[in-house]
């Protein structure tokens, strides 16, 4: 059986697949919330909402505080660098591909026309 660790890459990217979780980032960039309001926003339960948290902050992307009976959550200091990194690596690799592709095509349409010429 393989074993299979999760990365940091690993855990933001499964934190951002899901709407929810992306709502939450956007709200918290306005500002810091507790739990409770934020669970208000989404129109769910506490506990579902502490389960998006929780997935949220295992991924660095949110950091919660208790004060007394509230607990208030805010962004991650470690933000979404590696992340943005990645996709960006990857685009390019995309972009080169799909040039590479439009060549090809150009060069299926030119010989194409070429034939019909004589």
């Amino acid at each position: 059986m393989v074993q299979y660790i999760a990365t940091p890459l690993d855990l933001s990217f499964a934190a951002l697949s899901d709407a929810t979780r992306r709502g939450i980032i956007d709200l918290l960039g306005h500002g810091d919330a507790s739990i409770t309001s934020l669970a208000d926003a989404f129109q769910m339960t506490l506990t579902g909402m502490k389960k998006h948290v929780q997935v949220l902050e295992r991924a660095g992307l949110v950091v919660t505080q208790k004060v007394g009976r509230v607990r208030t959550c805010r962004l991650g200091k470690r933000g979404l660098k590696a992340e943005a990194e990645w996709i960006e690596a990857h685009r390019k690799l995309f972009e080169a591909r799909f040039d590479a592709l439009d060549e090809i095509i150009n060069e299926i349409q030119q010989g194409g026309s070429d034939e019909g010429a004589v």
